[in-house]
């Protein structure tokens, strides 16, 4: 077997762990908590569904590469719950996720991993539109799920409206303020009558 075709499966291979790390969201039905591969796979779907509504024009491609990319820091970092205490600690939080991305993205061949570890780096940095939406995309599923699971990990972290607005509307609101706007209405009802 070729060395670029070894390094390519190791990557994948080491990929495959994304499955097994648990998040804070339960899936839509609330039957079990979603792991961060599928969350990955499901704002990718969303990203192709939703680009229109972005606030600036967006290369989708490169979209859905960043967000496919993106949570593989999980494999070493975990998944931080964005409404928990632990969320707090974003310097030490970024620290981590940059080591783990340094060991995951060299498993690549260099090529690839120099254009991977990029896409990375602008999807965190969220300064290009196709970050930006990139990560309002990254926002808003969870919020979804919340919704249509009765409240999910709103309940089990005391979120409020304020909380979710600063948290994540902000972020939402900046790359596809039409979404964020279109699920107001929906978080602004289930708040009221649940909190």
């Amino acid at each position: 077997m070729s060395e670029r075709i070894h390094q390519q499966l190791a990557f994948l291979n080491e990929a495959d762990k994304l499955k097994s790390v648990v998040r804070g969201t339960t899936l839509n039905d609330a039957t079990r908590r979603e792991n961060s591969a599928e969350h990955s796979w499901h704002i990718a779907l969303y990203a192709l569904v939703m680009a229109e509504h972005a606030e600036r024009p967006v290369n989708v491609d490169r979209v859905i590469k960043m967000l496919l990319l993106h949570d593989l820091v999980e494999i070493d970092a975990g998944d931080i719950p964005i409404h928990s205490a632990a969320a707090r600690d974003v310097a030490a939080q970024a620290a981590i996720e940059q080591a783990a991305a340094d060991r995951i993205f060299a498993l690549l061949p260099a090529d690839q991993a120099d254009a991977c570890r990029a896409l990375w780096d602008e999807f965190e940095a969220a300064e290009t539109d196709d970050a930006i939406f990139a990560k309002s995309i990254d926002r808003v599923q969870p919020v979804i799920a919340n919704l249509e699971s009765g409240g999910g990990s709103w309940r089990d972290f005391n979120v409020t409206v304020e909380h979710l607005e600063t948290r994540v509307g902000i972020k939402v609101r900046r790359g596809a303020p039409a979404i964020w706007e279109a699920l107001s209405a929906r978080i602004n009802v289930w708040f009221s009558t649940n909190t």
